[in-house]
């Protein structure tokens, strides 16, 4: 092509591109301001109000008796300002722990049964279509794609794939993953192609992130479908369990939201490994507790869950909050608030806590946890703006304030520390009063009740450790779980992670109040891809993300020695974490000391020692498949069917306005037009520009004439 490279305003494709035919289904904004009209709510089940009030009364009872013991520790005639604070911060500490001890509690009452409709007698038949919605963003297309047909495989074995369908719906921001994505999708098609449908969507406009591009789905094709399922990049979940999900559906016509309680799995690195052990131990006793007292008033995590499409276009259409970032906008954590409107208007909320098969991955290192919890952080605490909405159930309040509770726990366990430390500092610096009065025949001498501090705070740690204490019981008494573990091993297993656990928690801790300090001055988090495979964390990286930590816990330990060396005991566990956070980080994304703790046994899990079906046939077909390109664009420009594939399969960007034309698209086009060679080309594109270029079928056209021609 000689001369300037047109900019063609391409006609829109016929049809949507990779999806079905549109079938819209309204979803208007909700008013959090005005109380909805309602669905009756039938009053919760006998075994649903017993656990509520072992739930109530365990916590009440707990933190009376902590707060009232602390009271009678520090309190000598007087109160003074410092001891009432240290007090109300050990008592909204210890309530977040009273809490969830008491819901642990709760969760050892007999376990309600999920009701399912029957079977459908026909083979390969279920009345009902279902989407498999995977959103995905910036991810690796080959994983996502394969944990899809590795589902609809299984599904197809099972004689039910004819009731499913997959939907990948992208917001990837970068050429890259978007072409790595199309060619990834069509690999899928077509190894599905006699099994199920496969539908793809990347947008342009990323508006309002995950919620909005469910929005987007459920306005356009929602009509299509009776129920999605939800999945996250990385989740996996059985087709026995697909199939119950939808069959829990069809059997009560009022549920609206059921939420699976995903197992973590599939990863080796030490601090995979500690999570995937602390959660498959100690997370079904916390999920059990919750359900219990929820009953139909659950909750829902974003991910390995089944909505009826119906209840939820028509009772969670998200607004946006009033306000500036990081408080207003978009709603980031939208699952919490998703569920809290269903249950508004009536629909039924619940988690399927007894029904296995649901999977995820954890993240692969302290430092990729942290990243992630920074939007975590920013989403829950936005909920301060939605606690008080009209209508909500009170249960919906309380999964809000216990979501905010998650990330302010930390900021109250370092102000409790800090007042503890200025406590001491106070008795060792000022001469007590022995005669407060005028006339005063006997002394007031200074109090402190060791014997009663030690029990106190021994009953604190009972109270921070019977989730996990109920978890090892119960895992100890399974005939199965020693089986698959082995006692020693297991003990010892528990041992480790309740070491490692106390060394991270510290760290966890200053970083969690960083964040929360960030988004209370307004710092908003951004929207960046998580890292979904395995990785190191070299000294370097944990050397820049931690020097701080170290730093705090050199200072802390040299004043406590200095000022108040008889807490030092009390705290070395918590100095001993900020000291050794650099190689805590470090070895935390390690896979060759976490796979040398799987040769000796130490947290390992029952999936492990029996690898789940649907995460060694996913596994199979990541390591068999051919590698998608890195460079996308140096690969359409050299592969004839790949650009027609993508292009067939991708939407061209909405047409700008008149008069205002994208600077990057004409940018692309020049840049190509003057090129000579294709590496000359794609140097000089920039990021923004080679989105357009992806795009558009003139200006790959030119891409492939330089890769033909590469002098």
């Amino acid at each position: 092509m000689d001369g300037q490279l047109a900019v063609t305003d391409l006609p829109p494709r016929a049809g949507d591109g990779a999806m079905p035919p549109s079938a819209p289904l309204a979803m208007s904004a909700q008013d959090l301001r005005r109380k909805p009209v309602q669905h009756p709510h039938p009053f919760p089940q006998p075994g649903v109000v017993f656990a509520r009030a072992i739930a109530i009364i365990g916590t009440l009872g707990i933190l009376g008796y902590a707060v009232s013991e602390m009271i009678a520790i520090v309190r000598n005639e007087d109160m003074t300002l410092l001891q009432a604070l240290f007090i109300a911060f050990f008592a909204a500490t210890l309530g977040w722990i009273a809490q969830a001890a008491a819901s642990a509690i709760a969760g050892l009452l007999p376990q309600r049964k999920l009701p399912l409709a029957p079977p459908s007698s026909a083979p390969d038949a279920l009345p009902h279509r279902t989407a498999l919605v995977m959103p995905i963003y910036n991810e690796d297309p080959l994983r996502t794609t394969l944990a899809m047909r590795a589902m609809a495989e299984q599904l197809a074995r099972d004689g039910t794939a004819s009731g499913f369908e997959i939907v990948l719906l992208s917001d990837s921001t970068r050429a890259d993953p978007w072409i790595r994505e199309s060619l990834a999708v069509d690999r899928l098609r077509r190894a599905l192609s006699a099994v199920m449908p496969v539908w793809y969507r990347r947008r342009w406009q990323n508006t309002g992130r995950k919620a909005g591009n469910l929005q987007d789905f459920v306005e356009r094709w929602g009509g299509r479908y009776d129920y999605m399922i939800i999945l996250d990049a990385d989740s996996l979940i059985e087709a026995c369990t697909l199939t119950s999900l939808v069959r829990a559906m069809q059997a009560d016509p009022d549920l609206g939201l059921l939420q699976t309680v995903p197992q973590l799995v599939g990863r080796s690195s030490l601090f995979a490994r500690l999570q995937q052990f602390a959660g498959r131990i100690y997370g079904p006793p916390i999920a059990r507790g919750v359900s219990a007292w929820a009953g139909d008033d659950g909750n829902y995590w974003g991910h390995n869950a089944i909505l009826r499409l119906d209840a939820f276009a028509s009772a969670c259409g998200l607004p946006e909050l009033p306000g500036r970032k990081p408080f207003g906008g978009h709603i980031l954590s939208h699952d919490f608030v998703e569920a809290a409107l269903m249950r508004r208007a009536g629909w039924k909320v619940r988690m399927a806590d007894g029904l296995g098969g649901s999977y995820e991955e954890s993240p692969p290192s302290l430092i990729d946890m942290a990243i992630r919890d920074r939007r975590w952080a920013q989403g829950n605490l936005q909920h301060v703006k939605v606690l008080g909405a009209a209508g909500l159930r009170w249960h919906s309040r309380l999964h809000f304030a216990f979501g905010i509770m998650s990330y302010l726990s930390s900021p109250l366990w370092l102000m409790l520390l800090l007042l503890g430390f200025a406590l001491s500092v106070q008795a060792s610096l000022h001469d007590p009063q022995y005669f407060s009065m005028e006339f005063q025949l006997f002394p007031n001498w200074p109090r402190f009740d060791a014997e009663r501090m030690l029990r106190l705070f021994v009953f604190s740690f009972g109270v921070l450790f019977v989730p996990k204490i109920i978890g090892f019981v119960k895992a100890l008494w399974s005939l199965r779980m020693r089986r698959a573990l082995g006692t020693i091993e297991f003990i010892v297993s528990a041992v480790v992670e309740l070491l490692l656990s106390a060394l991270y928690a510290p760290v966890l801790m200053l970083m969690q109040s960083r964040y929360v300090a960030e988004i209370l001055t307004g710092r908003d988090a951004g929207w960046t891809a998580q890292r979904r495979g395995e990785g190191g964390v070299t000294w370097a990286e944990a050397w820049r993300f931690h020097w701080g930590h170290t730093l705090a816990g050199v200072l802390l330990g040299a004043l406590f020695a200095y000022l108040a060396p008889g807490l030092l005991p009390w705290l070395s566990p918590v100095l001993a974490g900020m000291l050794l956070a650099v190689p805590l980080s470090h070895y935390s994304g390690s896979i060759g000391i976490g796979r040398w703790l799987a040769r000796v046994g130490i947290l390992c899990t029952p999936e492990e020692a029996q690898v789940p079906d649907i995460v060694r046939r996913r596994d199979a077909l990541i390591a068999a498949a051919p590698p998608l390109p890195e460079d996308g664009l140096r690969a359409l420009a050299l592969d004839a069917r790949g650009r027609t594939v993508h292009l067939e399969e991708n939407l061209p960007p909405p047409a700008p306005r008149r008069g205002h034309p994208e600077p990057e698209q004409l940018t692309a086009a020049r840049k190509l037009s003057d090129a000579h060679t294709l590496d000359e080309a794609l140097h000089w594109l920039s990021p923004r520009e080679r989105i357009f270029v992806a795009s558009s079928p003139d200006m790959l056209k030119r891409l492939s004439q330089l890769g033909e021609h590469p002098g």
